[in-house]
C-alpha cells in the first residue's frame, strides 16, 4: 500500500472493529464514531466533513433570552403545545419579512428541531385522505427522512432531480402525482447534500402541480437565506428567500434554528402551515384523531403525542432571535456567509487536485458556494472513495445514502473545517492525487 498521511494499519483495524459492513453506506453517526476512534489512536486530527452541524458560535441573543427565561421559572412549567404567543408572533413576522408570505401566528408551531417537524408532518398528512398513503422525496436529501418512513412503516418514493431541472421537472412530478397516491412532497432548498437551489420557475412548477393534484409540499428551509448569490438579509426588502408558498396554498415550511442561527444543540424549529392547509377539513382524519381539521390534528393529535411540546426556554430563545432579525438589529446572513467563503476555497483545493464537483449547476447556472458541496474522483465510486479518503485524514459521506443517483459522489460539509486546517487539507489532497492520478 502507498504511503498515506494516516497509519493504514490503525485505519484498517478500526474499520474491522466497527462491524460496519460497508463504510460507504454507513450512517453519518457511524462514520463520526469511526473517525473519533481513529483520531484517538493515531493522534492525528481529521478534516471532518461528515457531520452537517454548525461550526459557528450560537447566537448570543438566544442564549441570553434563554437564561432569562430559565431564571423566570419556565423550567417548572409545561409549554403550551401550540407554542408561546411571543414566538408564534415573531415567527409569522419573520415569514412575512423574509419570504413575503402572510401566515396566521396560530399556524406557526414550534417543534423539537425540523426533524420532529418532518416526522409530525409525515404522520399527519398520510392520514388526511384514505387513498393518499405515499410521500415523494425530491432527492438527493437528508437520509434520516427516509429512515423516518422506514421506522413508521410508511410508503415513499423518490427520484434524483439532477436530470430533471427546469421544465423537465413538470413531467417528472406529474408522472408521480397522476397516480393519486402521493399525499406530500419533501425537498430542501438550498439542498442538503448537493447545495442545488430551485429556481423560481421550478418552484412555480411544483406549486402549480401541488394545487392541481391536491398534494402538500413540505419545504425544508434548514439553510435559510444561505444561497449567497443573492442578498436575502434585509427584512421587508426584496429579494426574498424563494419559496413554493408563492405558488400554492398547499404548503408547510420547516424553518430551523440549527444552521442559520447556530442553535442546533437546543433542538428547536418552526413548522409554518399555510392558512388554507391549517383549516382544511377531511372526514378521513377522524379515523385517527378526534377532529377533522388538519391544524388541530397536527398540533393536538400528533405533536402532543410526540413530545407534549417543545422545550419552554428555547422557545423564548428563538423568539428573541427572530425579533432581533425582524427588527434589523441582527444580520444573521452576514454571520453564516463564512460557510460560503470556506466552500469557495475548499472546492478549488479539490478541483486543483483532480477532483470534480458532482452537482455543479442550477438549471445551467453555476451552483452557489455554501454549507455543502459534492465531489468525485475519476476511477472511484463514492463508497470506495469515502473509504480511501480515511487513509488521508479526510471524512465525508457517500451520496448513495442520500437518494442520489450520482453514486460516484461524496458530500462534504464545510462547517467544522477550520481555516487553520486548510494547509493540511491541501497537502492531503495533493498526496491523494499523487497516489491515484494513474489509477487505483
Amino acid at each position: 500500500m502507498k504511503e498515506t498521511p494516516i497509519n493504514a494499519e490503525i485505519v484498517q483495524r478500526h474499520i474491522a472493529e466497527s462491524k460496519i459492513r460497508n463504510i460507504g453506506t454507513a450512517s453519518i453517526r457511524e462514520i463520526k464514531r469511526l473517525i473519533n476512534g481513529i483520531e484517538k489512536d493515531t493522534g492525528e486530527k481529521f478534516v471532518r466533513m461528515e457531520m452537517g452541524v454548525p461550526g459557528l458560535p450560537a447566537a448570543s441573543i438566544g442564549i441570553e433570552a434563554e437564561i432569562e427565561a430559565l431564571h423566570s421559572g419556565v423550567a417548572s412549567l409545561y409549554p403550551d403545545i401550540e407554542g408561546t404567543p411571543v414566538l408564534k408572533k415573531e415567527a409569522a413576522r419573520f415569514v412575512k419579512l423574509f419570504l413575503d408570505i402572510d401566515v396566521d401566528p396560530a399556524n406557526c408551531i414550534p417543534t423539537v428541531g425540523s426533524m420532529q417537524g418532518g416526522f409530525a408532518a409525515f404522520l399527519t398528512f398520510s392520514k388526511i385522505y384514505k387513498e393518499k398513503d405515499t410521500t415523494l422525496f425530491i432527492d438527493p436529501g437528508f437520509p434520516v427522512h427516509h429512515q423516518q418512513h422506514k421506522v413508521l412503516g410508511q410508503k415513499f418514493e423518490s427520484f434524483d432531480v439532477y436530470n430533471f431541472r427546469g421544465e423537465k421537472l413538470r413531467e417528472k412530478l406529474e408522472s408521480y402525482f397522476s397516480k393519486g397516491n402521493i399525499h406530500s412532497v419533501l425537498y430542501s432548498n438550498p439542498n442538503n447534500p448537493s447545495w442545488i437551489c430551485f429556481t423560481d420557475k421550478e418552484l412555480r412548477i411544483i406549486g402549480e402541480l401541488a394545487t392541481k393534484y391536491n398534494v402538500i409540499i413540505i419545504e425544508d428551509l434548514a439553510y435559510f437565506a444561505m444561497d449567497f448569490r443573492k442578498d436575502y438579509s434585509r427584512p421587508g426588502q426584496p429579494p426574498f428567500q424563494p419559496t413554493v408558498a408563492k405558488y400554492t396554498d398547499n404548503y408547510v415550511m420547516l424553518i430551523s434554528s440549527s444552521k442559520a442561527f447556530s442553535y442546533a444543540g437546543q433542538r428547536i424549529a418552526m413548522m409554518i402551515v399555510s392558512n388554507h392547509l391549517f383549516n382544511l377539513r377531511s372526514a378521513d382524519l377522524l379515523r385517527y384523531y378526534t377532529t377533522d381539521i388538519v391544524g388541530r390534528a397536527l398540533i393536538y393529535g400528533t405533536v402532543y403525542a410526540l413530545s407534549a411540546g417543545t422545550t419552554h426556554s428555547t422557545q423564548y430563545a428563538l423568539a428573541a432571535i427572530f425579533k432581533a432579525v425582524n427588527d434589523g438589529s441582527f444580520d444573521f446572513v452576514s454571520v453564516v456567509r463564512e460557510y460560503g467563503e470556506k466552500a469557495r476555497i475548499m472546492k478549488k483545493m479539490f478541483t486543483d487536485n483532480g477532483f470534480q464537483i458532482v452537482y455543479d449547476e442550477d438549471d445551467g447556472v453555476p451552483i452557489a458556494d455554501g454549507f455543502y458541496f459534492t465531489f468525485a474522483y475519476p476511477g472511484f465510486d463514492g463508497e470506495e472513495l469515502l473509504k480511501e479518503l480515511l487513509y488521508y485524514g479526510i471524512s465525508a459521506i457517500a451520496l448513495s445514502i442520500t437518494g442520489s443517483e450520482r453514486t460516484e459522489g461524496i458530500r462534504a460539509c464545510v462547517s467544522l473545517v477550520q481555516r487553520s486546517q486548510f494547509p493540511a487539507l491541501e497537502e492531503r489532497l495533493k498526496k491523494f492525487h499523487e497516489n491515484h492520478k494513474n489509477g487505483h
